[in-house]
């Protein structure tokens, strides 16, 4: 290390070029990861962070909302399951809502998602302003708060478009989005008012709703789906991945994530074997007056590892830097768990690229390094 740590300081030059390539890559890993989460948010955000197990839904829906129908009644059945501790009926319905107040033809319409679900149950999102639901308030609701950005606020009366509905925003929270629409939050009376009020739109279903979701690591969804007739349970990665896009953006992004992390192996891998090249002459003397290859070898590792956490960790702080400045509409989430993952996974790839120059420098016989004829 003391060796690794000396050459470092004298040849700052050489290293800082090899220090740049890896910052640069870790910029470009930790700015794509961030995108690529954000996308995932945008797609399905409150599904992906709701303290969900399980979803039922009506049978040969394939787990999407906009197919399924089944009624809030079952939610009582699946409660006397063994291992299910809770259940929260949920649906949703497209809608364009407008501020009350506006003037109706000046004022922009916004497409929201309106998700009908029981006040107090696990699917109500923590407020971070205003106040939660109340079984009490038919108009009330909680938005999340990208709708901010759309000139609402706290108390605004809304409209929805080819209904006669109204609700007030008494909340709003964040990262509440799906099928990359911001959230509205409402009671399951006013969300089954504003879609099934046409006669018969709810196929003579009593309290209709769409899914239900339910809390139970211990429950078994295979006796569920027998017990209850007409439904499928879903797991919450399975019901995630049905929502439509989510699976074919996070794949994309994924595997350009996948590509970057290969590439980004073999041009450390390459950098570090050139640097071992043109140092063969000083390893040879190293070797002529008695050092091992494993003394050689530590100190090339001790080098890699160094200049690469020093590295990533310049990469962080520029991502986190352009995060800083990216304009709110971008959807650009990096979390903690993204980022010590893939600080992980540059820095192995660094230390593994290594052993290319680790087997060049064992090879390395120090009287023909030092140009000795024979």
């Amino acid at each position: 290390m003391f060796l690794a740590l000396k050459e470092l300081r004298y040849s700052k030059g050489r290293f800082l070029m090899i220090s740049l390539i890896i910052v640069l890559i870790s910029w470009l890993v930790f700015f794509l990861a961030g995108l690529g989460n954000g996308l995932s948010d945008l797609g399905a955000a409150t599904l992906k962070y709701a303290d969900v197990d399980y979803a039922v839904y009506e049978e040969k829906s394939d787990f999407t909302f906009s197919k399924s129908m089944i009624s809030e009644s079952i939610a009582d059945d699946l409660l006397k399951e063994d291992g299910v501790k809770a259940v929260a009926p949920f649906g949703t319905a497209s809608a364009s809502i407008r501020n009350a107040g506006s003037d109706k033809e000046a004022a922009s319409k916004v497409d929201v998602l309106i998700a009908g679900i029981r006040p107090g149950s696990f699917m109500e999102p923590k407020v971070t302003s205003g106040t939660a639901l109340k079984e009490t308030d038919s108009l009330g609701v909680i938005a999340d708060d990208s709708l901010k950005a759309e000139g609402f606020k706290l108390g605004d009366d809304l409209t929805i478009s080819g209904s006669n509905e109204k609700m007030k925003i008494v909340g709003f929270t964040k990262n509440q989005t799906l099928s990359h629409q911001p959230v509205v939050f409402t009671s399951l009376d006013k969300f089954r008012d504003y879609k099934y009020a046409a006669p018969g739109s709810d196929n003579g279903i009593k309290d209709v709703v769409n899914s239900i979701m339910v809390q139970g690591k211990d429950s078994d969804p295979e006796k569920i789906a027998q017990d209850v007739e007409n439904i499928e349970v879903g797991t919450k990665k399975e019901v995630i991945n049905a929502v439509p896009g989510y699976a074919a953006e996070n794949g994309t992004i994924t595997m350009m994530l996948g590509f970057l992390i290969v590439i980004s192996a073999i041009v450390i891998a390459v950098f570090f074997y050139i640097l071992t090249n043109q140092k063969t002459q000083q390893f040879g003397v190293m070797k002529a007056i008695g050092g091992s290859n494993w003394f050689v070898i530590k100190s090339v590792i001790s080098q890699v590892f160094i200049l690469s956490v020093i590295s990533i960790l310049v990469g962080v702080g520029l991502t986190y830097a352009t995060a800083a400045i990216l304009p709110d509409s971008m959807p650009f989430n990096l979390v903690n768990s993204l980022v010590i993952s893939y600080s992980l996974i540059l820095l192995a790839i660094s230390v593994v690229s290594s052993f290319f120059s680790v087997l060049k420098i064992a090879k390395i016989d120090p009287l023909t390094a030092l140009g000795r004829v024979e």
